[in-house]
């Protein structure tokens, strides 16, 4: 006895490559082929592509898991011991660094234009009515 089919995608990843019978062959009202012929080659198609699937996922399914295991397991690990405690000593550096500049913009650029400003207001442009 079969036991009732499960939904093993219930995040809807692999929506896209649900292909039955009716998603690929379609015939228009006016031109259909025999009865017997279009109900034949649905169970063809069902039955060659439900028979090759599972043949692909008992020879390579398992090999497959094991690859992608192991590589989202070396994505984790480094995340968890590379990428993090990197990008941590880049933050704690670059606030470092963000003080110093501001310190030095403060201390040094921040006169000299406080001075350039002052020395320049007192500048005034009058226009001649002259063009020429």
């Amino acid at each position: 006895m079969a036991s009732p089919k499960q939904d093993r995608d219930p995040n809807g990843v692999n929506v896209h490559i649900q292909a039955n019978f009716e998603d690929v062959f379609a015939e228009s009202y006016d031109i259909q082929s025999v009865d017997c012929v279009w109900k034949t080659s649905q169970q063809c198609f069902s039955c060659s592509k439900n028979c090759c699937y599972n043949f692909l996922a008992v020879f390579c399914g398992l090999c497959a898991a094991f690859f992608w295991g192991f590589q989202f397991a070396c994505v984790a690990f480094e995340h968890v011991w590379c990428l993090t405690p990197a990008l941590k000593l880049f933050v704690i550096n670059c606030s470092a660094l963000q003080k110093f500049v501001g310190n030095l913009v403060g201390c040094i650029l921040a006169p000299v234009c406080e001075t350039c400003g002052l020395l320049f207001s007192s500048i005034s442009v009058q226009h001649n009515g002259n063009n020429g």
